[in-house]
């Protein structure tokens, strides 16, 4: 016996049975972030009155580049599962949710593309 009608078992309607693992990625990278923005803010608050060349060679160091590129790159997913969540939930025309939801994922893919880049250019010394 099923509690769905037979008109949303004809149309395939349903769980996606993606919410799961959605959910517990947010709240994974949201545990990673708490330590990552901590330890961010506690090494950077001295950098404020350092010039160029200090930071550089702040962000050269291997812990601290993996460690900062650790922090953006869950940042931006982070980020990316919310703002999905609440385009799904408040955009109802589907093809503006894609278009939405494409346009947000690239630009997150760009902006850790970019922060990768630039980290380990920077760490590689170049």
């Amino acid at each position: 016996m099923s509690l769905r009608t037979p008109l949303a078992r004809v149309r395939g309607l349903g769980s996606a049975k993606d919410g799961t693992s959605h959910w517990w990625m947010q709240r994974v990278t949201a545990v990673l972030l708490a330590p990552l923005s901590i330890w961010f803010l506690l090494c950077t608050l001295p950098l404020l009155g350092a010039d160029y060349a200090d930071a550089r060679v702040w962000l050269a160091q291997p812990l601290n580049s993996f460690l900062t590129l650790a922090l953006v790159l869950a940042l931006v997913y982070h980020a990316l599962l919310g703002v999905q969540v609440v385009v799904e939930d408040y955009i109802h025309t589907r093809w503006l949710e894609v278009t939405v939801l494409t346009s947000v994922r690239l630009l997150a893919f760009l902006a850790a593309l970019a922060t990768a880049l630039a980290v380990v250019r920077i760490a590689v010394g170049g």
